[in-house]
């Protein structure tokens, strides 16, 4: 994997339209829950590194937001972050949904690309929900759109293809020094983790009726040897969506208490009190100065 016993170490950014399974490939190149994944698309909001070590070299992978066309505060701050990550990256990993059709986003997402003349290695991911038959023409056509330093087809979630894309990446990074410890999966500070972990349940348990309009701040954040103690806010645009975070005599904000704290114990051992509540910020998605707080700490 390394050159002439040189150590290899550099980012790789991984993008692609809302919902082609990017947060699960990250979490399967990592081998550690680094970054939520919900059926909804766009539910990555921040640029989440995940890191691979591998004997010589160390991939730093970056999650970013799906390549959309912004129509709020929150969606150009997104997409600042996806060009950010582009220019700093060494490499860029495209995350194909395979089982999708081919449409006007899939060609946005290409010359956006183009525009930034990045190197990019194309991942078709849900390979295992196709017929093999119809891989060879998706290749073919991609491969006709841009000069991909390769195309590697994955089932992000069954596992399959993970070992050659890691081996893809690895011999396409740079010369250099490790940058984290071996032991290292993510820069990520705890609270942000927090934060994430929850606002996960919240969007897995009103996705039908409040699909983009959740926010999660972490108010109280300390721990101990015995436990970490963890306050935070569901934030939603309008009094008539507390209900709906709340529940039926708080039924709903219970159950996704009781499962954020099922995910929060591996990584906050050995016990986590974990507090919630429901606070409307009005039109938060287009307040600059909210948009700029949350899910930042």
């Amino acid at each position: 994997m390394s050159q002439g016993n040189q150590f290899k170490c550099g980012f790789a950014a991984i993008v692609g339209r809302p919902n082609a399974g990017k947060s699960t490939l990250i979490n399967a190149l990592v081998a550690e829950k680094v970054s939520i994944v919900t059926p909804v698309p766009q539910t990555t909001r921040n640029r989440i590194l995940g890191i691979t070590n591998r004997p010589g070299a160390q991939a730093i992978f970056i999650d970013t937001p799906g390549i959309h066309k912004p129509l709020s505060r929150l969606n150009e701050q997104m997409m600042a972050f996806v060009r950010e990550a582009l220019k700093d990256c060494d490499l860029a990993l495209l995350v194909v949904d395979s089982a999708a059709s081919f449409g006007h986003g899939d060609r946005f997402t290409i010359d956006f690309l183009r525009q930034r003349q990045a190197r990019v290695i194309l991942i078709l991911n849900k390979i295992d929900v196709i017929r093999k038959i119809r891989l060879l023409p998706i290749m073919d056509r991609y491969a006709k759109l841009y000069g991909f330093e390769e195309i590697v087809p994955v089932s992000a979630l069954k596992g399959d293809g993970m070992e050659e894309l890691t081996q893809a990446v690895m011999d396409r990074l740079p010369v250099g020094e490790p940058l984290f410890p071996a032991d290292c999966h993510t820069d990520q500070p705890k609270r942000f983790l927090a934060a994430e972990l929850i606002r996960e349940k919240v969007i897995l348990h009103t996705q039908q009726e409040l699909p983009y309009v959740t926010a999660v701040l972490i108010e109280e954040f300390t721990e101990s040897e015995r436990l970490t103690r963890i306050r935070a806010s569901i934030v939603v645009e309008r009094e008539s969506q507390k209900p709906i975070i709340i529940g039926a005599d708080g039924a709903r904000i219970k159950q996704i208490g009781v499962e954020a704290r099922r995910d929060l114990e591996p990584i906050f051992p050995p016990q986590v009190y974990l507090e919630l509540h429901a606070t409307v910020e009005p039109h938060w998605r287009n307040n600059r100065a909210v948009v700029a707080g949350l899910d930042y700490w």
